[in-house]
């Protein structure tokens, strides 16, 4: 199983639609793809299962039978005198061969403990098997079900899970909206993403970390690319649709920071792949993997459906006639195409690592 970070700490840049409508496209490949909801604002589970209004259905009824993330890592945080277990998956109604391992609120309350364990756990036995937990909770629900890829969306923050979760992918995905935030925070990922890479290095190496109920895994993550998203478009004398000119100021500069301080600083900290298989995969890392215009007021009516934007039927599954079908049509058509075209350059980069 290839476990892909989806992860940008700027939030509002449609990381979880993402997310879902890649994994949803991948499984049309063939594909059997787990998303793992790690944000404990838990918005991937409400858009996977979207029934839900007066509880939550995904406690564990039994303490080594997990439900939920934040129970499958419960023995390791709390001392829990069980190893931890495969957690139940949750196969999308809409789509079989997607599976869902929920999110849970209560996850973001290791956020400190997991810190504290970053720090101190290469000298203090007593918090060995916290730093390796995460991975081996979601590697052995991978290898239960069988899962080809599991996408990882995470919380927009600095965290240590975030860090942990990170440093523990195969690859990352950074998603971006057309604005001066998105290009500020590519320069901080610059700074942050290559020491968080040199710390999982020499956690790994780790003696104590080793020798855990859970060791902590030698991985090294790899840039599969950046993809942009929400953004208007229009067609000009016939032409393929652009970004409008307002976005495509914050194109050129996501682009430049991207080719420059990004690429150099992942370069020089060996999170690129080589050449030769970006070049293999049509997915030159200086390029866009995806560009995804806006989605407007389908979202709402896709997470209604609990499927994506670009498998609603129009003529079915809404009222609209006419032009305003039409027109819709064509939008439901383009954000096909986009994720199609994303879905097969990571397809391949990832059948690489």
């Amino acid at each position: 199983m290839k476990k892909v970070a989806i992860f940008n700490h700027k939030g509002g840049v449609a990381k979880t639609t993402m997310t879902f409508h890649l994994a949803w496209m991948l499984v049309e490949r063939g594909k059997k793809v787990m998303v793992v909801d790690c944000d404990p604002q838990c918005n991937l589970t409400g858009m996977f299962i979207n029934d839900m209004e007066e509880e939550y259905p995904f406690e564990s009824t039994a303490a080594q039978r997990p439900r939920n993330l934040r129970d499958a890592v419960r023995p390791a945080f709390e001392s829990r005198p069980y190893m931890i277990q495969a957690a139940e998956l949750v196969e999308s109604p809409k789509r079989p061969g997607l599976y869902l391992l929920p999110g849970h609120v209560g996850l973001s309350e290791y956020e400190g403990q997991l810190s504290v364990a970053h720090e101190l756990s290469s000298t203090l036995s007593a918090l060995q098997n916290i730093p390796g937990a995460l991975h081996h909770a979601i590697q052995k629900t991978g290898e239960a079900h069988n899962i080809d890829y599991a996408f990882l969306d995470m919380s927009p923050s600095l965290g240590s899970i975030n860090q942990n979760l990170f440093v523990t992918s195969d690859a990352f995905i950074i998603p971006m909206a057309p604005d001066l935030f998105s290009s500020m925070a590519l320069k901080s990922l610059a700074r942050t993403l290559p020491k968080w890479v040199e710390w999982g290095k020499k956690a790994a190496s780790n003696t104590i970390l080793k020798s855990a109920d859970y060791p902590f895994p030698q991985t090294s993550p790899k840039y599969l690319g950046a993809s942009v998203q929400n953004f208007r478009k229009r067609s000009r004398g016939g032409e393929e649709a652009k970004p409008t000119q307002a976005f495509q100021k914050w194109f050129d500069a996501l682009g430049q920071t991207l080719s420059g301080e990004l690429l150099v600083a992942l370069s020089e900290a060996g999170m690129l792949l080589p050449n030769s298989v970006y070049e293999t995969a049509n997915a030159l890392p200086d390029k866009f993997i995806m560009e995804i215009g806006a989605l407007d007021g389908l979202i709402a009516i896709a997470q209604e459906l609990g499927k994506p934007v670009y498998a609603i039927d129009l003529e079915q599954d809404t009222d609209y006639a006419g032009t305003i079908l039409t027109n819709y049509q064509i939008k439901v058509d383009g954000i096909r195409s986009g994720f199609q075209t994303g879905a097969d350059k990571i397809d391949k980069l990832l059948s690489a690592i």
